[in-house]
């Protein structure tokens, strides 16, 4: 298990976010259109992980699906842009289903996903969410399973320059989540992902650091995703 991928939600056209990480010099691309959900995207990768930022494209379908990553994008865009939530790559999506199941937590069963990219292709995967009311509660992370191997994923964003060397020297390295109990958080957590607890309200997966802070908002969310340059 370990990073896939953070998502920021946003009001902005994916073209947007495009010329807006150009001007502070890192290239990002136009990631594609979930038809089914109403909503579209832009990329920027990164080394190990990727961000994406997540737009609606089409209000009509948007509010109509039954998905769960569109219904958090709706419910926090009524208060403003930020960070939604992050999505963990596993191996087995459906034997990891039922270890989840079998701890206790209900989920949404496995997926199926596509988009369209903007060159007409279509990329497919699986995915899987807890089961959760969407609130101002901490969105557990979502899980998924590409179709393709990670080796031939990432060639294929190299070839397709998605994935250009100057990315490859950003690293995701930290997400930082703002939470009213980072000790109970923290535990949840490492119950959900059968992860060891850190010493500082942390949790360590193989390719980023997952950190739980205190606040005193109403509203628990990541906050923060540091993206470090390699050596």
């Amino acid at each position: 298990m370990k990073l896939d991928h953070v998502v920021y939600f946003t009001e902005k056209e994916p073209a947007e976010m495009v010329e807006e990480q150009q001007v502070i010099g890192r290239h990002a691309v136009v990631g594609g259109r979930h038809e089914k959900w109403g909503t579209h995207n832009a990329l920027l990768y990164a080394k190990n992980a990727y961000v994406e930022w997540l737009s609606v494209e089409k209000m009509s379908i948007a509010q109509q699906v039954e998905h769960p990553l569109t219904k958090l994008l709706l419910h926090d865009l009524a208060e403003g842009e930020g960070w939604g939530t992050l999505c963990l790559s596993v191996e087995g999506i459906e034997q990891f289903k039922k270890e989840v199941e079998n701890k206790g937590f209900q989920t949404s069963g496995v997926m199926d996903a596509q988009r369209r990219t903007a060159d007409g292709k279509i990329r497919k995967w699986k995915m899987l969410f807890v089961d959760q009311p969407v609130s101002n509660e901490l969105p557990y992370p979502f899980f998924i399973e590409w179709e393709e191997s990670e080796g031939i994923r990432f060639a294929n964003l190299r070839n397709d320059g998605t994935l250009t060397p100057h990315n490859e020297q950003l690293e995701i390295t930290e997400c930082v989540f703002s939470v009213k109990d980072p000790l109970r958080e923290t535990a949840e957590w490492a119950i959900l992902l059968s992860q060891k607890v850190g010493n500082t309200n942390d949790i360590a997966l193989p390719n980023v650091v997952l950190r739980f802070v205190a606040h005193a908002g109403d509203k628990d969310r990541l906050t923060d995703v540091v993206i470090g340059q390699t050596d």
